[in-house]
């Protein structure tokens, strides 16, 4: 018995998918690439974007064409608007919340009771059981039976990668741009207890992972939910750093994706404390005019933007900046714009996810006019992408000559060539044999393009030396 799982949208919906995985396999389903091989047919939808629900709905087209060849059964979760939600459920067999995920083998047994599928599973999973064991990351001895309806994240998930992880910390969020639709697909702002995020981190420095990027939509309010019940940001951040120290393991922690507002001075000191916590800042701008931030319900100033980014460039000089950017947003004049762009210029970022706008229903500016021109949008698109290939080509040709840890992570499109990451996350080409996929390597760059950098391997006789640190009870310092 096969299945076969679509995951489209952000991060956060990966990790989600990883956790569906591990309860489908629990149940004795085994996944595969080819999705005219499974009975079983999912996908983790976002509604976010307009571009991935319509992917969404082209996919269950398909395959409800398909059913009248042979028995299929259907499911999806993920992030859903209302409206989508009310429109695919006449499509997918069954939907649910992926904090439903210990349902999730009931559903496939009561909605797919006339397929042979169903009939298969019977008995493998209980429909009145909704319970998944979980080991415990520090002590497998201590393995339990959780609910995941309560407690889904304690699900472990089956990882896509064996060196690169997503550890959610947080779901939902209480910021409510005008222009964003997760508080309608997610809810509320909801922190995972930190004591499982940071068994779940310890598992995976234990086997050797390479990256883990804590996810979150809004990273840096973790804990103010629980506001003197749970730790802040900054201090899961430090306790992170700590326990990888004091495993002289080499790792790279990220965290996306943060929110201005919620960026502090203690936190990014925290990040310049540890070598584990990589220097690679991910903080969204969405737009450089004041006026357009206040429709956007931003609550902050590119004033303010601007002084963070100097905090940032003084505590952490080496530390690469991304951003996202919404062009064409309702309203933006040629003038607001011209502010973006300038504002652009000044950021120097080495990447940026520029985003045509485009109204989602139940957000709050989907119920204003959409007046900017689609040919309007792409122009100003455009140009913000020569701006950023300004910026990143300054910064990358600045790496020439130098020698930079980078960590392999897949066979480039250039022939012979492998794709790897430095720790702010630019890539870097080399040529390379496969077997280097998940592997540390030196690289000397010597040739750059505008978002990538190319180099030579450097053979070293032992892995690359930890940088110096010094641990007290609370704090590390190099």
């Amino acid at each position: 018995m096969k299945y076969y799982l679509l995951q489209l949208g952000c991060q956060m919906n990966i990790s989600d998918g990883e956790r569906i995985r591990t309860v489908l396999q629990r149940m004795g389903l085994q996944p595969t690439e080819d999705e005219r091989q499974a009975e079983l047919l999912g996908v983790v939808a976002c509604s976010v974007r307009q571009r991935a629900i319509d992917k969404v709905y082209g996919r269950i087209t398909k395959w409800n064409r398909w059913k009248q060849e042979r028995s299929l059964l259907t499911f999806a979760s993920g992030c859903i608007l209302p409206a989508d939600h009310q429109k695919l459920l006449r499509q997918f067999d069954f939907i649910f919340p992926i904090e439903k995920i210990a349902e999730l083998p009931t559903m496939i047994q009561q909605y797919g009771v006339a397929t042979p599928l169903a009939a298969q599973l019977e008995g493998i999973h209980p429909a009145a059981d909704n319970a998944v064991t979980v080991q415990h990351p520090l002590h497998p001895e201590r393995s339990a039976t959780v609910n995941p309806a309560t407690d889904y994240w304690r699900v472990m998930p089956t990882y896509g990668s064996p060196f690169e992880a997503f550890v959610p910390i947080q779901n939902g969020c209480d910021k409510f741009c005008t222009f964003c639709a997760v508080p309608y697909t997610r809810g509320r702002e909801v922190s995972r207890e930190s004591d499982s995020i940071l068994e779940e981190v310890t598992q995976l420095v234990d086997q050797g992972y390479k990256t883990i990027t804590l996810l979150g939509q809004n990273v840096n309010s973790y804990g103010l939910d629980r506001k003197g019940a749970e730790r802040s940001f900054p201090e899961l951040m430090r306790e992170i750093g700590e326990l990888i120290a004091r495993r002289k393991q080499r790792c790279w922690v990220y965290f996306t994706s943060p929110h201005p507002r919620d960026m502090s001075l203690e936190l990014l000191e925290t990040i310049a404390t540890y070598p584990a916590l990589a220097k690679q800042i991910h903080l969204p701008l969405q737009s450089g005019d004041d006026k357009v931030l206040i429709r956007m319900n931003r609550n902050h100033s590119v004033q303010r933007y601007r002084q963070l980014v100097a905090t940032i460039r003084q505590i952490l000089p080496s530390a690469t900046l991304f951003t996202d950017i919404i062009v064409g947003f309702s309203g933006e004049t040629k003038e607001q714009f011209a502010n973006t762009q300038r504002a652009l210029a000044e950021f120097r970022y080495n990447m940026a996810y520029i985003a045509i706008y485009s109204p989602r229903p139940g957000a709050a500016s989907a119920r204003w006019r959409d007046d900017v021109p689609h040919d309007i949008k792409r122009q100003r698109l455009q140009v913000l992408t020569q701006e950023l290939m300004r910026s990143a080509f300054a910064y990358n040709s600045a790496q020439i000559g130098q020698t930079i840890p980078v960590l392999v992570t897949a066979p480039d499109r250039k022939e012979g060539y492998l794709s790897a990451k430095s720790e702010g996350k630019i890539t870097v080409r080399f040529q390379g044999e496969r077997a280097l996929i998940g592997s540390w390597q030196e690289i000397t760059i010597n040739a750059v393009q505008g978002l990538s950098m190319e180099g030579r391997r450097v053979e070293v006789s032992s892995p690359p030396a930890e940088p110096a640190y010094q641990l007290s009870d609370s704090v590390a310092t190099r």
